[in-house]
């Protein structure tokens, strides 16, 4: 069995142990022999992501969010509805907050974190990096489906925003510009926590994802991609492509389960805060919420 996954809680100022949804079941997935039997025969498939996905949008799974909010320490004093009014656990799980739960960071020359989880950033995509095993680099080609972009990119900076069910599930525009309508690659879904993806990193641009490309923002053009994952009923998008946006304007929602966004930058445009290079250098995430200052650009 691995080792437990520790991140830095950025607000706390400390490394901490990642209390981990369905630990048991990820572990037995993906660290043993008949887990990982039953994960390419049945759990990558979407129709098995899907059924879950059904059950998270039943009135029957509404039962499930008060457990979940207390044994998670998800506060309700956040959410923009009370916690009676979801009809089901996706309803809840999709919730959005009270603008004040989530002030955006708006000084000039800086760029926000797009959304709630536990971050890592690859400064130089040309090269190795820590990226939950040591001596590891992206696929960028396969990851966006595209030699083009992959060539425009293959010097940026990338974060990577791992959010956990336990998370707020929305995304925003970490920089303002002029988002592209996404292109959707589909694929199977594998999970994106850390005890995956330390074995297999290809989860990474085997699964199904979309990209989104923002024009004029203060860094030129940047991409913007969702990870789906298992479990993850869909994602939903919530912006109006070719319309201007500001930074921390909602471009969409995750359903039920544990996801991954990655905001690609392109090549020495943009600075990551200290603590996210220190800690990533480490192979840690650190745990920031949406709004917060990710780095600068320039």
């Amino acid at each position: 069995m691995s080792e437990p996954i520790q991140f830095y809680h950025r607000y706390r100022r400390q490394v901490e142990t990642e209390s981990i949804y369905g630990e048991k079941w990820l572990r037995w997935a993906y660290e043993t022999g008949p887990g990982r039997a039953a994960l390419h025969t049945l759990i990558k498939r979407p129709w098995f992501s899907k059924k879950y996905g059904n059950w998270a949008d039943s009135r029957k799974s509404r039962k499930e969010i008060s457990a979940f909010v207390q044994k998670y320490e998800v506060d309700p004093d956040e959410f923009l509805e009370c916690p009676e009014s979801f009809q089901s656990f996706n309803e809840f799980f999709s919730r959005e907050l009270k603008s004040s739960a989530r002030p955006v960071y708006r000084e000039e020359g800086t760029a926000n974190f797009p959304a709630d989880g536990r971050h890592l950033v690859i400064t130089d995509l040309s090269r190795e990096s820590w990226i939950y095993v040591k001596g590891r680099k992206l696929d960028l080609p396969a990851l966006l489906g595209s030699e083009e972009l992959a060539c425009e990119f293959r010097d940026g900076t990338a974060i990577l925003s791992r959010l956990c069910p336990v998370d707020y599930h929305r995304f925003h525009f970490p920089l303002t510009g002029i988002p592209e309508k996404p292109k959707l690659i589909e694929g199977p879904l594998f999970s994106v926590n850390p005890i995956a993806l330390s074995r297999q990193l290809t989860y990474l641009w085997q699964n199904k994802r979309q990209i989104t490309v923002v024009r004029d923002s203060p860094v030129g053009n940047y991409l913007f991609l969702e990870i789906g994952a298992t479990n993850v009923g869909s994602i939903e998008n919530t912006f109006q492509p070719g319309l201007p946006v500001r930074r921390g304007t909602e471009k969409g929602y995750f359903r039920f389960g544990g996801s991954m966004t990655i905001t690609i930058f392109p090549a020495q445009r943009f600075t990551p805060a200290n603590d996210l290079v220190e800690h990533s250098n480490e192979g840690r995430e650190v745990y920031a919420r949406m709004g917060d200052l990710m780095g600068t650009v320039q």
